[in-house]
């Protein structure tokens, strides 16, 4: 055991939330600092959290969509044939100059940071006809991209993990359809499996994905007031069609360019999940996403050891539907076990003592709100069940109560500006759609436009004005500051 977890915690996560998350990451066993700055070294703990979101998500998929991996290495021409995906991330491509005994290349290489193009080139190979669509295909990989500079592990880093789907479709609706299908999938993935509640939208037009018509997004609202953009999901129009020649032929033997679509998650959901749900003892975790669930501790007080570890392991036995771990080291003290557990979030702890054996009980403690129950150990694995489901739930539900006490609404710039410095979370308010203004808010307070709700969820007045410029409205905007 490092001495790192022995210590603890030793910061308020409301009183400096930047350095509390940061000993999260590394006393939790999450991740550590790698020696090229702006990345990090993945480890155990931390991957199989991540293999868990992996897990999920291919369910998800696994019926329509095929997994595939495609090379780390891009040559740069394949780059250039899309302009939009030069421009914008021209400042974050890390390249390819020089490589071995023959030294500089004579076509430079990127190092991935985004895959549209080589998996563009790929689909314009393998789209004939109609009958290939819709056109599907997945990787779950690592990106590059340089831009990053006030890094901080899962948040922000270099270079990360995620999965990035690119799909090819007949027509433009099929193409939406899909975008919608990802994203709810991505809203699932964070309620469902890690407890975040989510807001649905979409990007301002200043603000897609570079070669996207339309960016959509899911945000979600972390306890210190900032939005954490968590999933995106883009329409890509034809844009890529037609630089990279993707075509089908119809039933008429006519051709026409693909629709295509690409949707991305990646390691930030990680410290969008540290973030939510960790306290000032560390980590919490939903049962639902947690690698363990139940830790089950043995309380040896010297001449009972024997019996109470017989009686543990039985436990064991009636809990193995579960994710389960047996911390039977007789050289930690219980105090000891106890913060470890509670240090790296899993949700429920079992106790058992002289006592618990003496009258065929466990005591339950739960890591979420510290509550503890003393249960018979009949039926125990419908008890703690029951037990495990409350704490996924009662985890949501804190969170969604505190993002919908932190939407308020604005009709100036004043009382934008104002509900941002003196209040945290999201300010909804009217917007002409107009970059100016959101560059007005962000000078003044740092914070942007998140997201504008999907076109059912508008509800503009004929006469609505935009809170900053007065002009007529064209949108509904929900600013806030972000990670």
């Amino acid at each position: 055991m490092s001495n790192n977890q022995e210590l603890g915690i030793t910061v308020s996560k409301d009183k400096n939330i930047s350095e509390w998350y940061t000993q999260v990451v590394k006393k939790a066993d999450l991740a550590d600092y790698a020696p090229v700055k702006g990345c990090m070294i993945i480890k155990p703990y931390g991957m199989k959290i991540w293999e868990r979101i992996k897990t999920k998500f291919n369910q998800m998929i696994e019926e329509e969509v095929d997994n595939a991996y495609f090379p780390l290495l891009i040559p740069e021409s394949y780059l250039e044939k899309e302009k939009d995906i030069v421009e914008g991330f021209d400042p974050e491509v890390a390249w390819v100059e020089n490589a071995g005994k023959d030294g500089e290349l004579e076509e430079r290489l990127a190092i991935r940071p985004t895959s549209e193009s080589i998996i563009a080139d790929y689909m314009s190979k393998h789209i004939r006809s109609y009958r290939d669509l819709p056109f599907r295909i997945n990787q779950w990989a690592n990106i590059m991209r340089w831009e990053a500079t006030d890094t901080r592990p899962f948040l922000r880093t270099r270079e990360f993990l995620w999965q990035e789907g690119h799909t090819a479709h007949r027509d433009e609706e099929s193409a939406t359809e899909e975008v919608i299908k990802r994203l709810e999938q991505y809203a699932d993935l964070f309620q469902d499996l890690m407890a975040i509640p989510v807001l649905k939208g979409k990007k301002p037009e200043h603000d897609k994905f570079p070669g996207a018509t339309i960016t959509t997004t899911v945000e979600c609202l972390m306890p210190d007031g900032k939005s954490i953009q968590a999933g995106t999901s883009h329409n890509l129009g034809t844009n890529f069609s037609e630089a990279f020649d993707i075509k089908y032929e119809d039933e008429n033997q006519e051709k026409h360019l693909c629709h295509t679509a690409s949707w991305g998650v990646s390691t930030r959901s990680i410290g969008a999940l540290i973030l939510a749900h960790g306290d000032d003892k560390g980590l919490v975790l939903p049962p639902n996403i947690s690698p363990i669930e139940i830790v089950v501790v043995p309380v040896f007080v010297g001449d009972n050891d024997e019996e109470i570890q017989e009686y543990s392991e039985k436990v064991m036995e009636e809990l193995d539907c579960f994710r389960t771990e047996l911390d039977d080291d007789k050289n930690r003290s219980p105090g000891f076990k106890f913060n470890h557990w509670e240090l790296r979030g899993v949700p429920l702890r079992i106790e058992i003592g002289p006592n618990e054996v003496e009258n065929k009980e466990v005591t339950l403690v739960r890591r979420d709100n510290g509550e503890k129950t003393t249960e018979k150990v009949s039926n125990l694995d419908d008890k703690v069940e029951d037990v495990l489901e409350d704490i996924q739930y009662s985890l949501y539900k804190k969170l969604k109560d505190y993002r919908d006490e932190h939407i308020n609404e604005a009709e100036s710039l004043e009382e934008i500006l104002g509900i941002i410095g003196k209040k945290r979370g999201y300010v909804k308010s009217l917007w002409c759609g107009r970059e100016g203004c959101e560059r007005e808010v962000k000078e003044k307070v740092h914070a942007e436009i998140v997201l504008t709700p999907f076109d059912e969820e508008r509800e503009i007045p004929d006469e609505g004005k935009c809170a900053v410029c007065g002009e007529k409205a064209e949108e509904i905007a929900y600013f806030a500051k972000n990670y």
